[in-house]
């Protein structure tokens, strides 16, 4: 099963195989639940939306209308998942009530080092919650997902020039936040390290 094409599992899962159904949301779990989790801060919200999606997908197979990029399509719905709960009164309910818990620190010489990293990674993710919405999600999906720009143009339904100008002002805009240290990792023309395979 792992090395069926995405389309020879939609069509074994359109045929009703569990196998294939299986194979699929091994294939797509993780990283749809990673992306989930960095757009909302909330592990359990972040699942929730993962079961939605495939759940979706299932939906759209009963139907008989398969995606043409499944990859594609089940991050545009976990995308739209997050933005129609942005706009919810249970989110804006849920943001008043509740300020953020102190940072517990564990000070012990042990985790000096793992303490940095984590200081690190919450500048760049703070760096990042600053940028305009469509910058952030697109830079979340070609360095956190690694996917190709013109996939991430059909995810969020942009030209793939829009996608490439948005990548390029928010890395720069990100480069411009960060320490030197940290922003001596960030390319500004958006390849990463696969750029010329990925186009």
């Amino acid at each position: 099963m792992a090395d069926m094409t995405d389309e020879e599992l939609l069509d074994g899962m359109a045929a009703g195989d569990q196998a294939s159904f299986e194979a699929l949301i091994h294939r797509y779990h993780a990283p749809l639940s990673g992306f989930l989790q960095r757009h909302l801060r909330d592990q359990g919200r972040a699942e929730d939306f993962v079961q939605e999606t495939f759940l979706r997908l299932i939906r759209q197979l009963k139907e008989r209308k398969p995606p043409d990029n499944v990859q594609a399509w089940l991050y545009r719905v976990a995308l739209n998942l997050c933005r129609d709960y942005w706009k919810s009164a249970h989110y804006r309910n849920v943001q008043t009530s509740f300020a953020e818990p102190p940072e517990q620190r564990d000070t012990t010489p042990s985790v000096v080092e793992l303490a940095e990293r984590q200081e690190t990674r919450k500048e760049i993710q703070h760096s990042l919650d600053s940028l305009p919405e469509v910058q952030k999600e697109i830079i979340t999906l070609r360095f956190y997902q690694d996917l190709k720009l013109q996939d991430i143009a059909d995810i969020v339904s942009l030209p793939l020039g829009s996608v490439k100008t948005h990548l390029y002002n928010g890395l720069r805009k990100l480069k411009s936040r960060l320490r030197p240290d940290q922003a001596a990792g960030i390319d500004t023309k958006g390849g990463g390290r696969h750029e010329h395979a990925k186009r």
